[in-house]
C-alpha cells in the first residue's frame, strides 16, 4: 500500500522577501488555493534553524512533498537537500523582487507575481512523486580507454591515480601513438627555449609498472554492448582469442592522422624532397640529433616550411579548419636544423603564426637561432635542380617571389580517427538504379570507408556522431568530453585539433568525467548535465501507439524496442532531458519529478485576470541550462523585466510538449515565449539535439494557432545563451509590449 502523501509549503522572509512581499498573504494562498496541509513561514529559511524545521516536519510530521518558496531552484541547493521527499521551488527572490523596482507603484504587480509562483510551486509538487532511482544499476568501476597515444595513456594514468581499474586497448604493437613518432616535442615547461623529449617512454614505463592498468596491444574492440556501469566489451586480439571485459565507462582516445599530402600536388607532393611534418620527424629520428639528411642521403642545407598546407581552405577542397599545433611544430622542427647546424638556411612561410601562451617564448628562441619567418601565401612548389623552388607572394612586400630549398616541409594538419560517421551513413542515398541495357556503365568510385572503432550495439549505429569535419560531436567550450553516448567520452585530437599539452589536459578532464559517470551509474543517478538526478522515464504502455517518435528522437540512444515493438528504456543511458516526453503525441512518457502534469499543473495554477483588467499574462518556458540561469543572473543584476510574465523552467526545449502551448492559450494566456539554446553546428544545447528537435516540433504549432483563430505572434521562440544577462530582459519587455499591442487573447475568461 502506497504511503500517505502529506504536502507542506515553506515561505521565506529573508533576503528582503519579508519587506517586499506580504508573507501572510502568501501563506493564505498556499493554504487555501494550494491546499497544502502544512504551511510555515520563516525569517531565514536556508539557515540551520530553517533547514532543521523542514527536516523535523519530514521526520516527525510525515511530510512527503515540500514546496520551498524562497530563492531560485539553482540557489541554496546544499541547504535545501531533502532526498527522501518530492520538492518544488517557488522563485520569489531572483524571479520576483530582484527583477521588480522597489516602488509603491510596483508593489501590487510584484505581489501578484509572488502569489502566482507560490501557486505554481504548490501545484508542481502535488503532481510529483519521490524519485525511486534506477534499480537496473551497473556496478563495474573499470574504465576502458581505447587508444594508447598521449591522450589514452594520460587518461589511464590519471584514472589509476584515483584508484580505478583501467583497461587500455591499443591497435598497434606499442603504446605512444603519434607522439612516439616524434623526435622531440614542443616544450611544456620553463624556459620554453628548445624542443624537449617527447615523454612517451616515461608514460609507458609508468603504465607498465601500474597494477591498476591492464594493456591489450595489437587489439581492437569487436563489440560494445550494455550501458553505463555494465558495459560488456569484446576485445579482439591479433593473436586470435577474444576476451570480454566488464566496463563502467569508456574513453575514446584514438587520436589523428595527418592529412594526405598526396592531395596537394600543387605544393610538390610526390616529389622525394617534399615531406609533411610526420615525414620530417622520421628524418630527425634517423639523424638522432645529428645533421638531418633527405631520404636520398643528401644533407639538407636549406629548408622551407609551408604553413597551412591544405588547411584553412576557403574553397573547401581541403581542410577548412586550423589544426592548432602546426605553427609550433614547424618552429620546433626548424630548431632541429639550427641546433644540428646553425648554417642551415631555415625559412617558415606563414599566413598567420599562431603561438599562444608560452609558445611565444619558443618562437623568440627560434628567431634568436636564426630561423627566418616570412608572411606569405605559397602558390606552388616545383622541382628545381636537386631541390625545390617555392613560389609565394610576400604579404609584407606585396611581391611575388621564390625561395630555393633542399627540402620542403608541408604542415598538412590533423584528421581525427573517429570511426564510422553514422550520421552520414543514415543520410546516404539509396543505391543507384541499374543502367539501361546498352548504356555505358559508370566507372566505379574508389572510396575508403572508415573502420568502426567502438562497434557499439546501438540502434543508431556502431560509432559516435561526428561534426562535418569528422571530429567527435562534443562541444569543446560548453561541455567538453561529453558525447551523445552516455558514459562514453572523447579525449584529445579526436575532439578538436590540439597539441600534446592540450591533449594531456583534455585526457585528464575526460578521466574525471568518466569516473563521475561510473559512480553515478552505480547509484542509479543521471550523468551530466543532470548529474545526481534519481528520476528516470517510464511509459504507460496501454496508451502507447507505437509511433516510434521517442526511439527516433532520443539524442542518446537510450530507447530501444521490445519484442512487441513498444519502447524499451535503458535508464542508465538516459540523460533525463525529457526529449522523449516532448515527442510523445499521446503523452504517456513521464518522469517522477518532471512530466506533462507537473508543468501543466503549474501553468494552470496561475491566476489569469479577465479581459478588462489590462493585465496580460505571458508564459515563458525557459531551458534550465542557459535561459533560466540567464534570467536568474539578470535578477542578480537587478535588470527589471515585465511583471506579467510567468516563468516555468524546463529541462530542455526538446522536452516541451505541444499540449503545454495549446493548454496555455486555451487557459487565457495572451502569449507564450519559448527560450532554448542555440542549435546547429555551433550548438549550445546540453542535450545536443534537444533544442533543434523542440524547435522543429514547435514549428508545427503555428498551424494549430491558425485553427484557433490566434495570431502566430502569440508564440515566440527565442535562442538564449547563458551570457544574455543584459539583453534578455529587454527582449522580454519588447515581446510583452507586442502582446499588449495585439490585445487580450479571445480565450481569456472562457
Amino acid at each position: 500500500m502506497a504511503a500517505e502523501k502529506k504536502h507542506a509549503a515553506y515561505i521565506c522572509k529573508g533576503c528582503e522577501l519579508g519587506n517586499r512581499l506580504d508573507a501572510a498573504s502568501l501563506v493564505k494562498i498556499a493554504t487555501k488555493e494550494g491546499k497544502m496541509q502544512l504551511v510555515r513561514e520563516h525569517d531565514f529559511l536556508c539557515s540551520a534553524d530553517g533547514v532543521a524545521m523542514i527536516q523535523n516536519d519530514i521526520d516527525n510530521e510525515g511530510v512527503t512533498h515540500i514546496a520551498i518558496c524562497a530563492c531560485s531552484r539553482r540557489a541554496k541547493t546544499e541547504a535545501f537537500n531533502f532526498p527522501t521527499v518530492a520538492m518544488s521551488r517557488g522563485n520569489l527572490r531572483e524571479g520576483v523582487i530582484w527583477i521588480r523596482p522597489d516602488t509603491d507603484e510596483a508593489r501590487e504587480t510584484t505581489q501578484e507575481m509572488a502569489e502566482d509562483y507560490v501557486r505554481m510551486a504548490c501545484a508542481e509538487v502535488k503532481a510529483m512523486t519521490v524519485p525511486s532511482g534506477n534499480q537496473n544499476t551497473g556496478t563495474s568501476k573499470t574504465l576502458l580507454v581505447v587508444g594508447g597515444g598521449m591522450s589514452g595513456m594520460t587518461s589511464a594514468l590519471e584514472a589509476s591515480k584515483t584508484g580505478y581499474k583501467v583497461v587500455l586497448v591499443e591497435k598497434t604493437g606499442a603504446l605512444g601513438g603519434w607522439a612516439a613518432k616524434l623526435w622531440k616535442r614542443v616544450p611544456n615547461r620553463e624556459p620554453f627555449k628548445a624542443p624537449m623529449d617527447n615523454g612517451v617512454a616515461d608514460l609507458v614505463a609508468q603504465i607498465e609498472a601500474d597494477s591498476n592498468i591492464k594493456v591489450y596491444l595489437n587489439s581492437t574492440i569487436a563489440k560494445t554492448a550494455g550501458a553505463p556501469g555494465r558495459f560488456k566489451v569484446d576485445i579482439a586480439m591479433e593473436s586470435g582469442p577474444t576476451v570480454t571485459e566488464d566496463i563502467g565507462a569508456i574513453i575514446q582516445a584514438t587520436g589523428f592522422n595527418l592529412y594526405d599530402m598526396n592531395k596537394l600536388s600543387h605544393l610538390g607532393a610526390g616529389q622525394a624532397n617534399v615531406v609533411d611534418q610526420g615525414g620530417l620527424e622520421a628524418l630527425a629520428k634517423a639523424a638522432n640529433g645529428g645533421i638531418i639528411k633527405r631520404a636520398d642521403g643528401k644533407e639538407v642545407k636549406s629548408v622551407v616550411f609551408v604553413q597551412c598546407a591544405g588547411q584553412r581552405d576557403a574553397s573547401k577542397t581541403h581542410l577548412e579548419y586550423c589544426s592548432g599545433h602546426c605553427c609550433a611544430t614547424s618552429v620546433k622542427q626548424a630548431m632541429y636544423f639550427k641546433d644540428a647546424n646553425p648554417d642551415v638556411d631555415t625559412m617558415v612561410i606563414y599566413t598567420d603564426l599562431r603561438m599562444p601562451g608560452n609558445n611565444e617564448d619558443f618562437y623568440r628562441s627560434a628567431q634568436n637561432k636564426g630561423v627566418i619567418f616570412t608572411k606569405g601565401v605559397v602558390s606552388g612548389v616545383e622541382a628545381s635542380g636537386d631541390g625545390c623552388s617555392v613560389k609565394f607572394k610576400d604579404l609584407i612586400l606585396n611581391d611575388d617571389t621564390a625561395a630555393s630549398a633542399d627540402l620542403v616541409v608541408l604542415a598538412t594538419g590533423m584528421v581525427p580517427n573517429s570511426g564510422v560517421n553514422i550520421d552520414a551513413v543514415a543520410a546516404a542515398p539509396a543505391e543507384a538504379e541499374p543502367a539501361e541495357e546498352g548504356a555505358e556503365a559508370a566507372a566505379p568510385v574508389a572510396e575508403v570507408k572508415p573502420i568502426s572503432i567502438l562497434n557499439l550495439d546501438y540502434r543508431q549505429g556502431p560509432d559516435m556522431p561526428q561534426f562535418k569535419h569528422g571530429f567527435n560531436d562534443s562541444h569543446f567550450i560548453c561541455f567538453p568530453y561529453e558525447t551523445r553516448r552516455t558514459a562514453i567520452y572523447a579525449a584529445g585530437p579526436l575532439r578538436r585539433p590540439m597539441d600534446i599539452a592540450q591533449t594531456q589536459e583534455d585526457a585528464t578532464g575526460a578521466a574525471m568525467k568518466a569516473i563521475q559517470a561510473m559512480e553515478n551509474a552505480g547509484l542509479g543517478k543521471a550523468a551530466h548535465p543532470r548529474s545526481g538526478d534519481l528520476s528516470f522515464p517510464t511509459v504507460r504502455l496501454e496508451g502507447c501507439t507505437q509511433c516510434k517518435r521517442c526511439t527516433v528522437e532520443c539524442p542518446f540512444g537510450a530507447i530501444d524496442e521490445d519484442e512487441k515493438r513498444f519502447p524499451l528504456f535503458n535508464e542508465s543511458r538516459c540523460r533525463r532531458c525529457g526529449t522523449c516526453m516532448g515527442a510523445c503525441p499521446v503523452r504517456v512518457i513521464s518522469f517522477e519529478n518532471y512530466s506533462v502534469n507537473t508543468v501543466g499543473a503549474q501553468l494552470k495554477a496561475v491566476d489569469i485576470p479577465d479581459e478588462f483588467s489590462e493585465k496580460p499574462r505571458v508564459l515563458i518556458l525557459a531551458c534550465e541550462n542557459d535561459a533560466y540561469p540567464a534570467l536568474d543572473m539578470a535578477g542578480m543584476n537587478r535588470n527589471a523585466y515585465d511583471p506579467y510574465v510567468r516563468v516555468i523552467p524546463v529541462r530542455c526545449l526538446g522536452s516541451v510538449n505541444t499540449i503545454w502551448i495549446t493548454d496555455a492559450l486555451n487557459s487565457g494566456y495572451d502569449g507564450v515565449m519559448l527560450m532554448g539554446c542555440k542549435h546547429g553546428e555551433q550548438y549550445q544545447c546540453h542535450f545536443v539535439k534537444g533544442s533543434e528537435l523542440g524547435r522543429y516540433r514547435m514549428s508545427k504549432v503555428y498551424d494549430t494557432l491558425k485553427g484557433m483563430n490566434l495570431e502566430e505572434e502569440r508564440l515566440m521562440d527565442l535562442e538564449v545563451a547563458i551570457t544574455d544577462i543584459d539583453t534578455l530582459p529587454q527582449k522580454i519587455n519588447d515581446y510583452a509590449a507586442k502582446i499588449v499591442e495585439m490585445g487580450p487573447s479571445p480565450f481569456k475568461g472562457l
